[in-house]
């Protein structure tokens, strides 16, 4: 266990003591940017931000509306990872990190195929245009502000100065594209995002919500890699055409090469593939920003 996951631990531990939470037995689910902790034998997980302020400094915004959404969802009964109501869910602070809990569900094997991926993000859309978790925020703002902190911080975490400059440069191209009227949005719903539960799909990681159009979220499922997107978005109905859904499927192409950086923090071997995808990114936006539009020549 490196230090950083050990501090997670300890902290996730600590709060849910000081809580009245028994907790003999912390293990470990999942080591990314941010650090999974089941705290057996009480089923509560710990959601622990390690690595997840390198480009979300002001970590505690996302957390809470993370919390604040998910519960409006549960309560509403949407198919989401409810937050812990065997002690205050958070967010908190504490030796330095911030911290979330979150009901423990038994996850199976099973992963989504295209089409249930996409009765699932449509399900959870339907929930979503209803729900008031009691925050707003610019449209987009989730993505938006971690690629200009990325503009800021790039080139330290491992990025070409010459890309770097580029994608904020391709970001102001963007802003204009990205219209439509904006609701509540999960912000990040790949299939890893989607577990297999005994009670069905539930969606789970709701920290990059915010506000903004529908697009964001279908070009976060058609972008992925963990299926065949386009057969998941072909299976949406009254889904926006290739055109409409080009300046968000830009925007996430940015966005998720922006995140590889940070991930290599924790596995410095993949840093020449984060600087590929960055490469990919910018080669793919520019490209498509150049073409002339349907209709226009």
């Amino acid at each position: 266990m490196t230090d950083r996951v050990g501090r997670a631990v300890a902290a996730a531990v600590a709060v849910a003591r000081a809580s009245g939470l028994r907790c003999a037995d912390p293990v470990v689910l999942h080591d990314g940017v941010n650090v999974v902790v089941h705290l057996r034998p009480a089923p509560v997980v710990a959601r622990v931000a390690t690595l997840t302020p390198l480009l979300r400094p002001v970590i505690d915004r996302p957390f809470a509306r993370e919390v604040a959404l998910a519960g409006a969802l549960a309560a509403a009964g949407a198919p989401v990872v409810p937050p812990s109501d065997l002690l205050p869910p958070g967010p908190h602070r504490h030796a330095g990190l911030t911290l979330s809990f979150w009901r423990y569900v038994e996850v199976l094997p099973d992963r989504p195929g295209p089409v249930a991926a996409a009765a699932a993000l449509v399900e959870l859309q339907a929930a979503l245009a209803d729900v008031r978790p009691g925050w707003d925020g610019a449209p987009l703002d989730t993505p938006l502000d971690d690629l200009a902190v990325f503009g800021d911080r790039g080139v330290r975490l491992g990025a070409a100065p010459d890309l770097v400059a580029r994608v904020g440069e391709l970001v102001e191209e963007l802003r204009p594209r990205l219209t439509g009227l904006a609701g509540h949005l999960h912000g990040d719903t790949h299939p890893g995002n989607l577990l297999g539960t005994r009670q069905g799909w539930v969606w789970t990681d709701l920290e990059d919500s915010c506000r903004g159009p529908l697009g964001w979220d279908l070009a976060c499922l058609r972008r992925t890699s963990r299926l065949d997107g386009r057969a998941a978005l072909d299976a949406v109905p009254g889904r926006p055409s290739d055109e409409e859904l080009a300046p968000f499927s830009w925007l996430r192409a940015l966005h998720a090469a922006s995140w590889w950086f940070v991930h290599a923090v924790r596995v410095p071997g993949d840093l020449p593939a984060a600087g590929s995808q960055l490469r990919s990114a910018v080669e793919e936006v520019s490209a498509g920003l150049r073409a002339p539009r349907p209709g226009r020549g």
